[in-house]
């Protein structure tokens, strides 16, 4: 089993995204990447934590490849857009690559080169590519929040 960390927006469209890719054993939404011990999703959103919302997501690499989990990232949010996705805005919605391996960075940031040389946007991509850190878990009622709900997604690519 492996992890992977990513930030891209509202914690809760990502998740359910990574959710259903097979190879997917689990997913967490939280807060990493802050300075301010044991964050709640109250302290996270002031946007003075330094904290991103993200998505922990265990994985099987044997059935689904990092390299795939970051083709995911990449097409469901616009990694050009500063601290913000959609109508969300706050470092807290920021796009972010939370490497737990020497293999994970080197691979995120030949992912991220490709899709610079692409064209495909025509602003940079602002998505930051840096160590996986603490990871608190939000709180239960984040967890599968759309799932629980009935809902396909609240995702704005």
């Amino acid at each position: 089993m492996a992890k992977a960390t990513f930030a891209a927006g509202c914690f809760w469209g990502v998740e359910a995204t990574f959710r259903q890719l097979p190879g997917v054993t689990g997913t967490r939404v939280g807060y990493t990447g802050g300075h301010f011990a044991n964050p709640t999703y109250k302290d996270v959103c002031s946007d003075r934590t330094g904290h991103a919302e993200a998505v922990e997501v265990d994985y099987d690499p044997a059935k689904l490849s990092y390299e795939k989990l970051l083709e995911v990232f990449w097409e469901n949010h616009d990694p050009t857009q500063l601290n913000r996705q959609g109508p969300d805005y706050g470092s807290q919605y920021r796009s972010a690559i939370f490497f737990h391996t020497p293999e994970q960075e080197s691979e995120a940031r030949r992912s991220k080169e490709r899709l610079e040389k692409s064209g495909r946007f025509k602003k940079p991509i602002v998505t930051q590519i840096v160590p996986a850190v603490t990871f608190n878990a939000a709180e239960d009622y984040h967890q599968q929040y759309l799932e629980k709900r009935g809902l396909a997604t609240c995702h704005i690519k």
